[in-house]
């Protein structure tokens, strides 16, 4: 699992978020925090805490296009 930190226009505070690798969002923060280094720091504490093991299937990033090559 990853921790990655994110804000938006509207809301420039930072916020953790915990990801499994096949890209599904486990847990996001409620609190805000005034940089991306506290938010990581917080998540990572999280994540720790959580004490799971991700076993989520990785999305693949491309797709095989053996079938077109016997036409």
């Amino acid at each position: 699992m990853q921790v990655t930190a994110f804000s938006t226009p509207a809301h420039p505070e930072w916020r953790w978020r915990i990801v499994n690798y096949a890209g599904e969002m486990v847990e996001e923060s409620r609190e805000t925090f005034p940089t991306i280094a506290a938010a990581v720091a917080r998540g990572t504490r999280r994540l720790i805490e959580m004490n799971v093991v991700d076993r989520s299937e990785p999305v693949r990033g491309y797709r095989s296009t053996s079938h077109l090559r016997g036409r």
